[in-house]
């Protein structure tokens, strides 16, 4: 088994395993923290609130155990949606809550009016601000899907990897280290979507 994904009560973890397997992965869902010893790579998902997420991934012992892997393991981590999210410092959900704090940065509300919609739910585009393994044979312009209300507002612009326009353009893809986030779900994202989960799981260890 060589990618774990998380089960910390929220996501929906039946379609990113499929996809996950249909790239080529040898994939386990589970909510036990020994399994961290099984993998080579973890993959953090999540709908719903952030606020929820985080009392969940306190309560199932997974905070600990992630910041173990991460911090002192190297272990490679890809957030999706609410698990890209939960990556930051904080959030701004039901109240302010402790996020990973793997990259910095707080998560607040999109900002809407008459021409942005809230939530974003949809295909958009994205475009690339550096070049990066995960965006591997991805074009900039291609669009990924998208269901969110809140973006990840990155302290740090070396830490954004692409961008999205949706009124203000917020960050798509975030990086810090062996830390990823995309706020799409690749496993929702057709060809282009699975092109980047192949990409996460060529990317080494010390890449």
């Amino acid at each position: 088994m060589n990618v774990l994904v998380i089960d910390y009560g929220m996501g929906n973890l039946p379609s990113v395993k499929r996809a996950f397997e249909e790239c080529g992965a040898d994939v386990l869902i589970s909510g036990d923290q020994g399994d961290i010893s099984k993998a080579s790579k973890l993959v953090l998902p999540g709908v719903g609130s952030y606020a929820q997420a985080m009392d969940n991934i306190k309560k199932s012992g997974w905070f600990d155990a992630l910041q173990t892997a991460v911090r002192e393991k190297s272990m490679p981590l890809l957030g999706i949606c609410l698990g890209m999210q939960l990556l930051a410092e904080e959030g701004e959900e039901h109240g302010h809550s402790q996020g990973l704090g793997f990259i910095s940065g707080n998560i607040k509300k999109i900002p809407s009016n008459e021409n942005i919609r809230v939530p974003h739910v949809g295909w958009n585009e994205i475009t690339a601000k550096k070049s990066d393994p995960l965006l591997t044979s991805i074009e900039d312009g291609t669009d990924f899907y998208f269901v969110h209300s809140y973006y990840f507002n990155a302290a740090n612009e070396n830490d954004v990897l692409a961008r999205t326009p949706y009124g203000a353009a917020f960050p798509s893809i975030v990086r810090h280290g062996n830390v990823w986030g995309t706020q799409f779900h690749p496993e929702k994202s057709s060809l282009p979507g699975f092109q980047l989960i192949r990409n996460f799981l060529s990317i080494s260890q010390n890449a």
